[in-house]
């Protein structure tokens, strides 16, 4: 006998239980059904919704970062101006004192019978301007005896040297070189021995 007409004697035999399990099955089936619905994908309509309403918010964050971008691009830009305009004032505060020292020692040179005093005097007033000089980054370049170096000095003429070892040396400064920080501020002028 095969299974199939098994089947069909049991079902004879037990009505009941053949159609109870059936209605299960149609049940259980039913109940996936209404079980699917309720956690379907939501609809296009809901999907456009949520899209347009993610939309509006990147747009509207789109637009506050251009405007702090704008006022950032402003801010800088008027700094900037500030700095070019005002940039030396540093500078000009710290020689003011040194300025003050010079009126003084003009003042006295009127009416100074010791010239040695005022030479000392002003001697003084040019340390004190080194001084600041050297504080705001700005140096002196030594050039006595050194190699000629065109990254820092200008020929200004050649000479015959002296001595064999002050060839290609700088001889005498005619104009003193001055560096800021790392940089040439001022080229130094000299004479090369040959």
């Amino acid at each position: 006998m095969t299974k199939e007409e098994e089947k069909q004697i049991d079902e004879e035999l037990n009505p009941t239980e053949t159609s109870e399990n059936s209605e299960n099955l149609e049940t259980s089936e039913n109940s996936e059904d209404s079980d699917e619905t309720p956690s379907a994908e939501p609809s296009l309509e809901d999907k456009l919704a949520e899209a347009q309403s993610r939309i509006a918010e990147l747009e509207k964050e789109r637009l506050y970062k251009q405007a702090e971008f704008d006022n950032f691009r402003k801010r800088i830009i008027k700094e900037k101006a500030e700095l070019i305009l005002n940039g030396g004032r540093k500078v000009l505060e710290a020689m003011l004192p040194v300025i003050d020292d010079l009126e003084r020692a003009l003042a006295h040179m009127q009416t100074a019978e010791d010239v040695e005093a005022v030479k000392e005097g002003v001697d003084l007033i040019y340390k004190k301007f080194l001084k600041v000089m050297e504080t705001q980054g700005v140096t002196q370049m030594k050039t006595e005896g050194a190699d000629f170096n065109t990254d820092f000095h200008e020929a200004v003429t050649q000479f015959p040297a002296p001595s064999p070892e002050l060839k290609g040396k700088v001889i005498d400064c005619t104009e003193k070189g001055y560096m800021l920080n790392d940089t040439v501020l001022r080229f130094a002028k000299v004479v090369v021995g040959i």
